[in-house]
């Protein structure tokens, strides 16, 4: 769906939407249901169209954590991560403890978020970021698509993670709280 997009209010008061008035849009057809959006404080930011070197390796990824995490946890990629009542995201994928299940899925349960980026990799590597370590999520893998690296966020607080640090594709990725776990996107083929 191709919407049209102002920024003719720049500097000026918005109304803020809630989760909840974003899917009673979605469910009335205001937004289309294959639109793709998240909403970042009251405001709904579409987002960047995915290139093909992201789906591969999201495709690739998608298998590798399927096959290869400790049955303590799930996976699930592409779902809403309600922050709070103005604020979600849709991380590439969320991991999250098996027990605490995906209708518990919150900012205190998952245990790792990762987006691959091509075209959004700023956006990324900064405001959604920074969200993420307001909001608290624990630890964060922002993986470049096109660079082939991982920049790998932990440490969350009000002020941002306060440890970064960019990794190439040989280095083994641990993720501090998933046991039995580790990858490389050396293995990408």
């Amino acid at each position: 769906m191709n919407v049209p997009l102002t920024h003719a209010a720049e500097g000026l008061e918005r109304r803020a939407f809630t989760l909840r008035d974003v899917i009673r849009m979605v469910e009335t057809g205001v937004l289309g249901r294959d639109e793709r959006f998240e909403l970042i404080g009251g405001e709904i930011v579409p987002m960047s169209p995915k290139g093909i070197c992201h789906e591969r390796l999201k495709t690739w990824l998608n298998l590798y954590l399927a096959r290869n995490l400790p049955d303590s946890v799930l996976m699930t990629q592409e779902t809403t991560l309600k922050l709070s009542e103005n604020t979600f995201t849709e991380p590439d994928f969320v991991i999250y403890p098996r027990e605490s299940g995906l209708e518990m899925l919150s900012p205190e349960t998952c245990l790792l978020a990762i987006e691959i980026a091509d075209s959004s990799l700023s956006y990324d590597l900064g405001r959604k970021a920074q969200l993420y370590a307001e909001f608290g999520i624990s630890e964060l893998w922002v993986i470049d698509a096109d660079a082939m690296t991982v920049t790998c966020h932990a440490g969350p607080s009000a002020e941002g993670y306060a440890e970064v640090e960019m990794l190439d594709k040989q280095a083994a990725l641990q993720p501090a709280n998933i046991a039995d776990f580790e990858i490389s996107l050396s293995e990408y083929a």
